[in-house]
């Protein structure tokens, strides 16, 4: 009868409970239905067993009473006629069977009380079972919805940083262009600045050129040019 040693632990075990601590109740109903079963189909048989006992046990039980009854009636009518030795016999016989009735109650008592036990737990096993088969599909569900809804998540995790990357690519494309426009400009006030230059230079060239051509002219004049 090793399942009425963990009578205890089933009639005190609480499927809800059980369901709403554990982390996957979607996995944890499937294998608590295939264990409860187990236990079903093991008190089950074992219940069969502890009833043919308990039967077996009344049996006996009574039985027993009807051989006291018998004796006890034989005794009293030997005495009636007289006969105290044959009475003595059958009041010696009469005892044993009582004797014997003592130990046939306690057993009696002990399979009748196992059976109640299984037939609680039998009672108990199955409306766990009807609770989780009426939860299962309920639970599947909203596990289902609950993965759904990390997946969408993750998706628009995955957006949000997308987002985040793009806005610094434009930040850094701003400031690329930013850099670009500044160059553009420095190199413009570089051009302005060599026009400038060049300007000058022509106005300054043309006086020097001025003052050879007076040298130039000085120094044929002296040679008879």
């Amino acid at each position: 009868m090793g399942i009425l040693t963990r009578f205890t632990d089933i009639m005190k075990s609480n499927i809800n409970a059980l369901l709403d601590k554990c982390e996957d109740p979607a996995k944890m109903i499937d294998q608590t239905l295939r264990d409860l079963r187990e236990d079903l189909a093991e008190v089950k048989k074992e219940t069969a067993n502890i009833i043919a006992d308990a039967k077996s046990a009344d049996r006996q039980v009574q039985e027993c009473e009807d051989e006291i009854a018998k004796y006890t009636t034989a005794a009293q009518n030997a005495l009636k006629a007289g006969n105290e030795d044959d009475a003595r016999t059958l009041i010696a016989k009469k005892q044993q069977y009582e004797s014997n009735l003592v130990s046939y109650k306690k057993t009696q008592e002990l399979t009748h009380a196992n059976a109640d036990k299984m037939r609680q737990m039998h009672d108990k096993l199955v409306n766990d079972i009807e609770t989780l088969e009426a939860r299962r599909d309920a639970i599947k569900a909203t596990v289902a919805s609950a993965k759904a809804q990390e997946h969408i998540n993750k998706i628009v995790s995955g957006g949000d940083k997308a987002k985040s990357s793009m806005e610094s690519f434009e930040r850094y494309e701003k400031k690329a262009e930013k850099m670009l426009d500044a160059a553009t400009a420095e190199a413009e006030l570089n051009t302005h600045t060599s026009a400038a230059s060049t300007l000058a230079d022509k106005y300054t060239s043309n006086g020097s050129d001025a003052s050879v051509e007076d040298e130039l002219a000085a120094m044929k004049a002296k040679l008879g040019l």
